[in-house]
């Protein structure tokens, strides 16, 4: 017995595990296919900078790759970037880059932009960008040595360099926005668009 009425699962084009757990609890049927996107080249390619575009045509480009195999199939990219004043950060590629990004955003706030792209057929049923703002406290060397110890390699599997689910949370003070955009996903719209659209019980 489910509240999911669609004849097939939902694919999910995401490697991220926060993504798939909010999905799985929330009783949505999933398979998950990883994307082949190099972000970085199509970010290039498409001249873009504002952080919530970005974002958004990453999850498309994501939620596209997937689906030009599985052409009847409901397709879901997501992508999150984040953004400090101008710079914008991407998943740091070693343990010193995270640790390079903790200290520039330690003490101030950042904002997290988490799109969502639904597809199927090629077409795009539905996008969102969902946009949250997190405050750092102020950390010493030890506690960013201490941290990054505990955390190991997934230091690298989120932007900013921490989970909020996991130990990133002791690095805020505060945190202003919807908690499932933090975690990656803007699951209320999503379900408000899967009840409309009759792959969920209303």
């Amino acid at each position: 017995m489910s509240l999911w009425l669609g004849d097939a699962p939902l694919v999910l084009a995401s490697r991220s595990r926060a993504r798939r757990t909010l999905l799985e609890a929330a009783g949505i049927p999933l398979e998950v296919r990883f994307a082949d996107v190099d972000e970085r080249a199509l970010e290039a390619q498409a001249g873009v900078d504002d952080p919530a575009l970005v974002a958004a045509l990453l999850a498309r480009a994501k939620a596209d790759a997937v689906a030009r195999a599985l052409p009847d199939r409901l397709v879901l990219g997501a992508d999150q970037t984040l953004a400090f004043g101008t710079e914008r950060y991407a998943k740091p590629i070693d343990r010193k880059a995270a640790r390079g990004q903790l200290r520039a955003l330690a003490g101030r706030t950042h904002a997290l932009y988490s799109a969502l792209a639904l597809v199927r057929a090629s077409q795009l049923l539905f996008a969102h960008v969902g946009v949250a703002e997190l405050t750092m406290r102020k950390v010493s060397e030890a506690y960013l040595d201490r941290y990054l110890e505990l955390l190991g390699p997934a230091a690298t599997s989120s932007v900013g360099g921490y989970q909020l689910e996991g130990l990133g949370v002791q690095l805020f003070e505060r945190v202003e926005g919807d908690h499932f955009t933090i975690l990656g996903l803007p699951l209320m719209p999503l379900l408000g668009y899967l009840r409309r659209g009759g792959w969920l019980m209303t």
